[in-house]
């Protein structure tokens, strides 16, 4: 059940709230501190007494807000807090469980800040928890993260080196509209000049960020994880055509978004798509599913798909015995 915050630990709260929404009303920092309305009001009181200056304005668009100049303590977690972050920290990156690591060391830095008695429980589940890495997750490059999310809230377009694969790179301008954390995996999506559309670029294939003088406005409405779903499988070298005689809604289930869209056609359904990774199309996604299929096109994955066949009727080809000698 949830842990009961103390007096001392709402006041804190309380301050946390205002510096992040400042000019918020009794009702809204009641429900922040979970508390009524009347009680919201005495930790202001509080506040002031112990000489953090809240200033407070009447009317309808009035609210509470920290006064200039004031000198705010160091932040504050709670055990729930404290145990939580240390979860997500080693859910998204197991080695940080070590002290070498560099989220490792930043964690040990944030579990000293701590009060002893939340730093000792969140040191111990830190030492006694252990995370396997998700074989599939790749971390990027914290430099080119802080170099594309400035770009991203600076609206300027940037320069990418990608290597796509270790015999390809080249070069792309691109407006930036988001970063999106998918599956382990860190994903840009943007839009390519050259191209004039929609790219999605994983960012630890990113070599290098160089931001332009250019600017330029996200679309209206934009939702970067259904971009990036509906992205993930268009754009790539490498086009990609196969046919099911199952109906689309027993196949889409299987489909993630990177393999394309399914599209229903007669009693069955064409998978339409494109990959950079042909071998890795064949080999780890179509090789899973519980259909038969026909690869239609493009020629590299009919390719793969046949030389991943003939690797699978070798292991179960029927070979003269050596007979053994002793």
């Amino acid at each position: 059940m949830p842990t009961e915050l103390s007096p001392t630990a709402r006041a804190l709260r309380a301050i946390e709230i205002l510096r992040s929404r400042p000019g918020a009303t009794a009702d809204e920092l009641a429900a922040g501190l979970g508390v009524t309305e009347r009680a919201a009001r005495r930790y202001i009181g509080i506040l002031r007494e112990a000489g953090i200056p809240v200033e407070s304005t009447r009317g309808p668009y009035g609210g509470y807000r920290l006064g200039r100049g004031t000198r705010l303590p160091p932040v504050v977690f709670t055990e729930p807090e404290a145990l939580g972050l240390v979860m997500a920290v080693l859910d998204g990156q197991p080695a940080a469980a070590g002290a070498e690591d560099v989220v490792g060391l930043a964690l040990s830095k944030v579990i000293r800040a701590l009060p002893e008695s939340v730093g000792r429980q969140a040191a111990a589940l830190r030492d006694h928890a252990s995370a396997a890495p998700d074989r599939h997750s790749a971390r990027p490059d914290p430099a080119t993260a802080s170099a594309l999310v400035a770009a991203i809230a600076a609206g300027q377009s940037v320069a990418l080196t990608y290597r796509s694969r270790p015999d390809s790179e080249w070069e792309a301008e691109v407006d930036p509209w988001a970063i999106v954390v998918r599956h382990g995996r860190w994903y840009l999506l943007c839009r390519s000049h050259r191209a004039d559309a929609t790219r999605t670029y994983r960012l630890d294939r990113i070599r290098a960020v160089r931001q332009t003088a250019r600017a330029f406005t996200p679309p209206d409405g934009l939702d970067p994880v259904a971009a990036v779903e509906e992205n993930l499988g268009t754009g790539w070298e490498f086009a990609t055509r196969v046919t099911f005689d199952a109906p689309a809604a027993e196949v889409a289930p299987w489909i993630p978004a990177p393999m394309g869209r399914v599209e229903g056609c007669g009693t069955g359904c064409v998978l339409v798509g494109s990959t950079s990774n042909p071998t890795m199309y064949a080999q780890e996604w179509l090789a899973r599913l519980p259909f038969d299929f026909r690869v239609d096109g493009g020629p590299e994955l009919r390719a793969a798909v046949a030389t991943l066949a003939s690797r699978l009727a070798a292991a179960v080809a029927d070979r003269p015995r050596t007979p053994v000698t002793r």
